[in-house]
């Protein structure tokens, strides 16, 4: 066994194999939109801390049920093989269970969702705001949610 194989095979934990399933290596790309948008906020004198504190959580928690997703699709598909650049994952070692993942997505969709309402309850000042983000926020979940799970996930579409 190659050195770099040994060094893909050392997740054994489950809490090891959840923390690489979480991918938090990935979540400053899902903050750096709310952290600039939070600046252009400071600059126009309009910045609500509460506001950008639940914008990072809703992005951080979008990001994360992409990632748990994207395992659980390539799991189920199996697209995670031997041949695959990077870390085993969980599911692919058996370290987690399928029911085990859906729980995850379970209980991250319904985080998200809270995340989101809140968010849009503290950000949205017009009641005619809140029908068109919240159904953003739906399509943000569906999308994270369909990359690799589903009869046509888009994420091996090309």
């Amino acid at each position: 066994m190659s050195q770099s194989t040994n060094t893909r095979l050392t997740c054994t934990s489950q809490t090891q194999a959840w923390l690489e399933s979480l991918r938090p290596r990935t979540l400053p790309l899902a903050f750096a939109s709310i952290v600039t948008g939070s600046a252009l906020a400071v600059w126009l004198d309009s910045f609500k801390p509460a506001v950008a504190l639940l914008a990072l959580l809703t992005a951080g928690l979008l990001q994360i049920l992409s990632n748990l997703a994207n395992d659980y699709g390539d799991a189920i598909k199996g697209s995670d093989t031997e041949e695959r650049i990077g870390p085993l994952r969980g599911m692919q070692k058996g370290i987690i269970t399928r029911h085990q993942m859906k729980v995850a997505l379970i209980i991250t969709v319904s985080l998200t969702v809270i995340s989101g309402i809140a968010l849009i309850a503290v950000a949205c000042e017009k009641p005619s705001d809140v029908l068109g983000f919240l159904l953003l926020g739906l399509m943000a979940i569906v999308a994270a949610i369909t990359y690799t799970v589903g009869s046509k996930p888009y994420g091996y579409m090309g």
